[in-house]
């Protein structure tokens, strides 16, 4: 026996033309008869850094539950027990016809087919393992997937010794032909998220509440007063975190994108442009998703394939591409150590700011998994075995993190039939996958 949660998961917040999601709620999960709640959603999210890793700091001594920290995984402290390190993966799809090996292995990075080499039109990969998730999870939430990364990129062209720019660009594929595009600006995913605005709203009219610098909050502020009435202790506890979080990430994105309140000719925007600042605000975004239940799977590229940044905030003055061709050099290995370790820094913002929020009996990283991975392992050999993956979370209790595992010549897509496995999709087949990949729950 069940009953009738309090509250409508789609409960919408409403005022001055605007609407904003909410968190999800205890009184929106049904109970069972003696009271217990409904279990937490899973969610599953990705995220993708280009060019490969610098493996010698990246392999951790020891296996098992015996294992230590390396340099370039040091800031995964807080959440060790958390994580779980996966070696010996092979993604052997992702091997391009002659060169090509970024924008082969990128197409491949979540579909573990091989790609088409084309610069044309006719580009072909195979699904990408999230969308099949999408597909089957999609229609519990407002959003069947959310992708986001930080360079657009080209559309069209040769992107990569002859592949077309979309397997470089893109890691979520709705179909063999199919790259599903993601958001590279802050703010723009931030009001599709959280802020549907009155069709009959004129742009005169949106422009003065930014003037006058009233957040989506201020709008649905009567709206919400109302409910907070109608609510527990604890969901009123989250609600206000809720509201704070939104209102905090509200005004980093508003100066990124320079808007906001006027301040006169002359004050120059916060540079769009700086990846530490758009990072955080996507990392955060991934969260507030996920915490109000838009979606329960997201996909995040920290660059394309060959990425080019610069990081000079890290005191380089090289492209990241280059020193990941590092020809044994031991200036390019100091480089690359540098740039992985900021990359892992980012990945365990993400997972911290999880493990931060409760979610009936245990938190959001508790109920999710969390992937982190590379194209290639060595960037200058361009590896495709052995690859450099991170798996965070609990998954509702069907991981068991806090371990190094060691495999050896498995493919990749065997992780993938397993996750979708525990999300509740059951497929027997994925790519080139010869099976479930055991040793993920301990």
């Amino acid at each position: 026996m069940s009953r009738q949660p309090l509250l409508s998961r789609r409960t919408l917040l409403r005022g001055m033309g605007a609407l904003m999601a909410l968190p999800l709620l205890e009184g929106m999960r049904p109970g069972v008869a003696r009271g217990a709640p409904a279990p937490a959603p899973r969610r599953f999210a990705v995220f993708y850094t280009p060019c490969g890793i610098h493996m010698p700091k990246w392999t951790p001594a020891g296996v098992g539950a015996d294992w230590s920290l390396t340099p370039t995984l040091a800031s995964l402290a807080p959440v060790k027990d958390d994580v779980l390190v996966l070696s010996g993966l092979d993604n052997l799809p992702g091997r391009p016809d002659g060169d090509g090996h970024h924008a082969a292995a990128t197409s491949a990075f979540l579909s573990c087919v091989k790609a088409l080499k084309t610069e044309g039109s006719n580009i072909r990969t195979g699904i990408s393992m999230d969308q099949v998730m999408a597909n089957a999870l999609g229609k519990a939430t407002r959003f069947p997937s959310l992708e986001l990364g930080i360079d657009q990129g080209k559309g069209i062209g040769n992107c990569d010794s002859g592949y077309a720019c979309p397997y470089a660009n893109n890691i979520a594929w709705a179909g063999p032909s199919t790259p599903v595009p993601k958001e590279t600006k802050p703010l723009a995913a931030f009001e599709r998220l959280f802020a549907d605005f009155d069709p009959n709203i004129t742009q005169a009219e949106l422009a003065k509440r930014r003037a006058y610098g009233l957040s989506i909050i201020d709008a649905v502020r009567a709206d919400a007063k109302a409910l907070e009435g109608r609510l527990g202790t604890t969901d009123r506890r989250k609600l206000d975190e809720y509201f704070t979080g939104v209102r905090e990430l509200e005004l980093r994105v508003n100066a990124m994108e320079g808007a906001g309140p006027a301040c006169g000719a002359g004050v120059a925007p916060v540079d769009t442009l700086d990846v530490r600042e758009k990072t955080k605000a996507m990392m955060d975004l991934i969260v507030l998703a996920f915490q109000c239940d838009l979606t329960r799977t997201c996909t995040f590229m920290l660059g394309n394939a060959r990425s080019q940044r610069v990081y000079s905030f890290l005191g380089l003055s090289g492209e990241h591409h280059a020193y990941s061709h590092h020809q044994k050099a031991q200036a390019n290995y100091d480089a690359l150590a540098k740039i992985d370790k900021w990359e892992v820094e980012q990945y365990a913002y993400l997972l911290q700011r999880m493990k931060g929020v409760q979610e009936g009996e245990g938190t959001l990283l508790d109920h999710s998994a969390v992937y982190f991975s590379s194209e290639v392992a060595d960037g200058n050999m361009h590896e495709h075995k052995n690859l450099p993956i991170l798996l965070a979370g609990r998954a509702g209790g069907a991981l068991s993190p806090g371990r190094h595992v060691q495999y050896g010549d498995v493919p990749l897509a065997n992780l993938y039939i397993s996750l979708l496995n525990m999300f509740g999709v059951p497929v027997s087949t994925f790519g080139d996958g010869t099976g479930p990949l055991t040793g993920l729950d301990g």
